[in-house]
């Protein structure tokens, strides 16, 4: 399936927040209530249009645990997208923000797009973080924000597709060099050429995400 960009992004946060529920929503339109912890880091992909021009998302979905920091620090390089997610009834996720955000802004390119996730908003009744909260945490720090259910899909198709729109605005107002593939974007068939012509990304699999 040819593309006129490939964007990459990463799935970042505490552990059991609901990442790679929220993945599977995207890719799969489906909830997996039991989830096994995510090990090292996973991998989705799907097509998207944005402005009519086929988009293809590779989403890696990493682990949240501290023992898994050192390899999740590694795929930060070469994104061009972030989805840091936490759970509106774990405070602690939240608060862990502050800690997420200074390693991807340590270890990602300055223009990656950020999209902060309050996930699980259908279990309000139990909320401990307010929106307000987060509307105020994304704000200070310059990000997108906006509250999800995995479970329920709210909200997940916005937030990945929202975030790729940022993306592609970013690449239209020229802030990216497309033909550098460490901003996490690569140009296929459609999209702007680069030096050598436009490119398929069929060889593009997880190219220098760890290098």
């Amino acid at each position: 399936m040819s593309y006129a960009y490939l964007f990459k992004y990463i799935i970042i946060g505490d552990t059991g927040v609901g990442k790679s529920c929220l993945l599977l929503q995207f890719t799969d339109k489906r909830f997996q209530p039991v989830h096994d912890l995510t090990i090292g880091v996973e991998f989705g992909a799907r097509m998207i249009t944005i402005d009519n021009k086929p988009i293809k998302l590779q989403i890696w979905d990493t682990a949240g645990q501290e023992s898994f920091r050192s390899i999740t620090r590694s795929y930060y390089r070469g994104a061009a997208g972030a989805l840091l997610v936490y759970d509106i009834t774990r405070r602690e996720t939240f608060n862990h923000l502050a800690s997420w955000l200074e390693d991807a802004r340590q270890h990602a390119n300055a223009n990656m797009t950020i999209m902060l996730i309050g996930n699980k908003c259908d279990l309000s009744h139990r909320r401990a973080v307010s929106t307000e909260e987060g509307e105020q945490f994304a704000k200070e720090n310059g990000l997108i924000f906006m509250e999800c259910s995995a479970k329920t899909a709210q909200n997940v198709e916005e937030a990945f597709i929202s975030t790729a729109s940022t993306i592609y605005r970013k690449i239209q107002d020229g802030v990216f060099d497309v033909s550098n593939e460490s901003y996490g974007i690569k140009v296929g068939y459609g999209g702007i050429p680069g030096p050598s012509g436009g490119r398929d990304g069929a060889a593009a699999q997880g190219g220098g995400c760890c290098s």
